[in-house]
Parts: C-alpha cells; structure tokens; sequence
C-alpha cells in the first residue's frame, strides 16, 4: 500500500503519522500538506518540511495556552511531538553527536509533556530503577481514584520513543479501562539518546525491573499485568515473558521470532558468509554501493549500527542474531496474542513461526490489506489493531478472573 509516496519508506512512515490522527496525534490535512512539499527518498526535504510543521504547530500550542485554552494547546503540542520524532526520523549519519538530531528528539520529549500536563485523566511522568541508573517512563491512569485496574506494560521497538506510546496503546487502553507503564528501554529514546543505552537480547533484564516497579504501584492490580510488545517490541516482550511470569497476557505487535533472519534474508550468500567470516572491510564496500539505492535499507543498517551500538553493518547483522526465540519460546506461560500483517515488509512469516513455537494458549490473528491493517504493526488502522487487541486482553482477563467451576 503506497500513501502519498512510492518510496516505500517514505510512505510507510508517513501512513504511521498520520496514523496517530484517531488520538490526536496528527491532522490529515497538516500531514497532506506537508508531504506535498517533500520529493521522493529526499531526507533532507522530509526534516525541513515535518520540522517547519512541527515548529508551527507548536506555536500554535504555546499561543493556545498563554490564552488560557487548555484543550487547544493540549491538541496542538501532542502533534508537534509527533512531528517533531517524524522530522527527526531518517537523521541517522551521527545522531548522538548530531545537534539537528538531537534538537528535534528533545522537542517531541518537550511537547508531549507539555501536552500531558493538560491531559483530562492523569499521566505521571516515572524513573524506573534499572541496573545503575533509571528508565524513563510515563504511568498513564484511568482516573485518580487509586484503585487498582488492569495495566500495561508498554514496550517500543527498533525507532520508536516512549512519547509515541500514547498514540500507538495507551490512548485506546485508557478508553478502555487499562492503565498503561510506558518506558524507553536500552536502545530507545531518552535511555538511548540521553543515556547511550543500546539494545541487548535478554530483555527480560529489563521487563523485570518494570514489573518490580509496576508493583509497588497501588494503581497497578497485580493480577493483571499485560506486557505489550511494538515491532521489536514483539521480539523482546517475548524473550522476557520467557523468564517473568509475573504477567496475566502478553500480546506481540507483531510477533517476531528472529530479528536475525529479517536482516540476513535480503543478503546475496556471499555477503552472509562475509558477514559471518568478519570480512567487514568487503561489506562495507558492498554496502556503499546498495544503500543509496534504498531509502528503507539505509534507514534501517544506520539505525541498527546505532541502537545496538555496533561498529558497523556487519557488526550490526551479526549482533542481530542473539535476538531469537529458538529455545526459548517454549517457556512462555502466560496466554499470548500473537498479531500478524499481511503485507508485513519487514516480519513476514514470522507471527506464524511464533505461533508454531509456544506451547502457551495462544491466538493468532492476521490483519488484512483489504481491510487497511496489513502494514507494519497495522499502521494506519489503529481502530481495527486496538479492538482486536483489547477485545482479545477482556475476554482472556475476564476468564482469568472466573472461579475455577
């Protein structure tokens, strides 16, 4: 499905914008207008043009609420955050020492909280003890009533940022009765971009000091700890719930059963056995001379090389293949929804190589094109991906809770 462009990237990541419109995190119109002034797999266009709407969006937010219109600024600042990570996106040649990067990264964080400050149900900005340091987050509550609900423990993907978390789960579950734990983790977000943080595959390393701080939470029932998983998200909350059996459900967005094998898929057999041998010096070379062919290759190797905190492509693809389910899917207790796309490009096959691994009660669901949710993690059919989801999390909570007859 193309949406405004045909470059694939370009197209995907503006559909994931606008995408975030059912929750107030875009305006169709705004995102029309300025994709119109971009050319296609033009990365610096793209960060001119979302940086301009962004900045403009902004002011309106602040003009809003130096008036003293709480709902206007609250509309406009959760856009300008959305705007302000869709700008920052493809700024990938040297994004931790990169002052534009940074910049932009810093105002989405800005905005959003500025933006849940004015917020009708309360949102409490959280530092979670991990290791030596802490993880940021975001505890979203139904209400302030203190009672104890069901919650969801949000984890993000290889690009996404906890202030995306709002628009992609935590709106759709608040409606819905859930509260919502939102964090960045190693590799995402503030904990990367603040802290370098890189991705490592044992994240359960990370799930478990969420669910220890969850729990000393009297908003949080304990019964009823829901770990969400988000693109690679998928791939990590089901490492975790492997060896954390603390949870109620777990449900994987999309389900992701090698990370390594998306990355390794798209290379010729001579270019894995390089990769395999330590050649980096012939890869890079190879790679020199594809990735500017591909705006969606070129993203992805140079986000990689920086997430997992690699020293090169091939460092990148190498490390990828600790990020795997082989043996460890079988460990997993807790029921588990297991989503799939149809036109998934970057997880296709693996939802069902998820599912034949667990030995968990399990559902799989695949969301179709013709019902507009077959892209990546269902972007663009927000509505359709949060009552599967949610419609799924009450009838397996709700069986949970019955008296054993």
């Amino acid at each position: 499905m193309r949406f405004l462009f045909e470059d694939e990237s370009f197209s995907f990541e503006t559909l994931r914008a606008a995408g975030f419109a059912n929750y107030g995190g875009a305006d169709l119109g705004e995102v029309v207008a300025t994709a119109h002034t971009i050319g296609e797999g033009d990365e610096e266009a793209w960060l001119n043009a979302w940086k301009a709407t962004a900045e403009r969006v902004h002011g309106i937010g602040d003009e809003a609420l130096a008036a003293g219109h709480r709902v206007s600024a609250r509309e406009a600042l959760l856009r300008a955050s959305n705007y302000y990570r869709t700008a920052e996106f493809y700024r990938r040649d040297d994004p931790a020492n990169d002052p534009e990067a940074k910049s932009l990264s810093a105002r989405s964080r800005e905005t959003f909280a500025a933006a849940a400050a004015l917020m009708d149900t309360p949102v409490e900005a959280v530092r979670i003890p991990y290791e030596d340091t802490v993880l940021p987050g975001y505890l979203f509550l139904v209400d302030d009533s203190g009672a104890p609900r069901p919650t969801v423990l949000f984890t993000s993907g290889f690009d996404s940022t906890l202030e995306e978390a709002y628009f992609a789960v935590a709106a759709a579950a608040l409606r819905r009765g859930y509260n919502v734990l939102a964090y960045d983790g190693p590799g995402q977000g503030a904990a990367l971009r603040e802290q370098g943080l890189v991705f490592r595959p044992d994240w359960e390393a990370v799930v478990t000091p969420v669910v220890d701080y969850a729990l000393t939470r009297p908003e949080v029932a304990a019964d009823g700890l829901v770990l969400f998983g988000y693109s690679l998200g998928g791939y990590l909350t089901a490492r975790a719930a492997a060896y954390e059996h603390r949870l109620a459900a777990l449900v994987l967005d999309d389900g992701l059963y090698s990370f390594g094998e998306t990355n390794t898929r798209f290379l010729p057999p001579f270019l894995r056995e390089w990769v395999e041998t330590g050649r980096d010096d012939l890869v890079e070379s190879v790679m020199g001379l594809i990735m500017p062919e591909s705006t969606q290759l070129r993203w992805a190797l140079r986000n990689g090389v920086w997430t997992f905190g690699a020293t090169s492509v091939a460092d990148y693809i190498r490390r990828t293949a600790d990020y795997t389910l082989d043996g460890v899917a079988p460990l997993i207790e807790c029921p588990t929804l297991i989503l799939d796309a149809e036109n998934d490009q970057f997880f296709r096959g693996q939802p069902q190589q998820v599912a034949a691994a667990l030995t968990c009660p399990h559902t799989l669901v695949t969301l179709t094109e013709a019902e507009g949710a077959g892209e990546h993690c269902h972007m663009g059919a927000m509505s359709r991906f949060h009552q599967t989801s949610f419609d799924w999390l009450d009838t397996t909570l709700a069986r949970a809770a019955r008296p054993a007859s």
